[in-house]
């Protein structure tokens, strides 16, 4: 069958398309095919758990330009799409490394240079925003940004006074990605997918965009999907996915691996040196100089690493030790 996207409901509704193709499976070369320079960007996963790095590496290889992202709190991800030269607008809440290592030093660089136009909000303006193209409303209204500066970066988001009990809201326009990029730990060939743990804004993301394209730890089939628990991201919202084990690293994809902090403070220390300090200590050796994914593995320890972070099962001392130790 091939894919038809369609509305599916007769209407000019600006909801997500359906796609309908029988088998979606793909490589991850082909995948990131979907996402054009210029493109509105929503990135799955959050801080430091399920980011979709090895498209995100993928699209840093193929020179994707002018990506304005769309997301909630992200970390290395973002940061990583700047060093590349990717972004040109940030309509993010939150892009750091928590208290771990403190402010993200290419996306600081990015927006402060004036190469990324800065559109922060917040967690919740985000999702109403999704929710609104999700119900085919222009606008939504919030209570989250009163009080604050936010106003000052979006000209756009406008006020009314309550009809009904006279308080007065903030009314923001809908917003529908391009293409939302997603790590999920399980997919099938038709394209359903199951996230394992906090969704963070995932399923708003792909009920919200045109396109979904995904990376899952295991394709797996129907059957075995249902006895997982079933599909939190139905087939029709995907238009593609592709099998890429550890394909969140170095953030964590619970149960198959752990945050990887070593890997995550090396990253840092090369950011906070500066682009050009950056760019050779690591774009090139990790990204630039990994032609696939795979070579990318190699490149972090392969087997061991993948041992190594999968270990937090083994107990509160395994887990633990994964945040101040490296692969024996």
């Amino acid at each position: 069958m091939t894919d038809a996207p369609t509305n599916g409901n007769g209407s000019d509704w600006p909801g997500a398309p359906v796609h309908t193709a029988g088998d979606k499976r793909t490589e991850l070369d082909e995948l990131i095919g979907h996402v054009e320079n210029g493109n509105t960007v929503a990135v799955g996963g959050g801080l430091s758990s399920r980011e979709p790095m090895a498209i995100i590496r993928a699209l840093i290889r193929k020179g994707v330009k002018d990506l304005n992202v769309v997301g909630s709190a992200h970390g290395i991800d973002i940061d990583l799409l700047c060093a590349g030269g990717c972004v040109s607008e940030s309509s993010e809440s939150y892009v750091g490394f928590e208290q771990d290592f403190g402010m993200a030093p290419n996306y600081r660089r990015a927006c402060e240079s004036g190469d990324v136009k800065v559109n922060d909000s917040c967690c919740y303006t985000v999702v109403q925003q999704l929710r609104a193209t999700i119900m085919g409303l222009p606008f939504m209204p919030v209570r989250s940004i009163r009080g604050t500066s936010v106003f000052d970066m979006h000209p756009e988001y406008k006020t009314m006074t309550c009809p009904y009990t006279g308080e007065e809201l903030t009314l923001v326009p809908a917003v529908q990605p391009d293409v939302a990029i997603i790590h999920a730990q399980y997919g099938d060939a038709h394209g359903n997918l199951r996230i394992e743990g906090p969704p963070v804004a995932d399923i708003l993301f792909a009920k919200a965009s045109k396109k979904v394209v995904a990376s899952v730890e295991e394709i797996v089939s129907n059957e075995r999907l249902k006895e997982l628990g079933g599909a939190n991201i139905p087939y029709f919202y995907v238009t593609a996915l592709a099998e890429v084990p550890m394909g969140a690293h170095p953030t964590a994809c619970y149960p198959f691996y752990a945050y990887d902090r070593p890997h995550t403070k090396d990253y840092y220390d090369q950011a906070k040196q500066g682009a050009e300090a950056f760019k050779s200590g690591y774009l090139d050796p990790f990204v630039f100089g990994c032609t696939s994914h795979e070579a990318y593995l190699e490149k972090v320890g392969g087997e061991d690493t993948a041992r190594h972070l999968g270990s937090w099962k083994d107990g509160d001392e395994a887990w633990m030790s994964l945040y101040g130790s490296t692969p024996a």
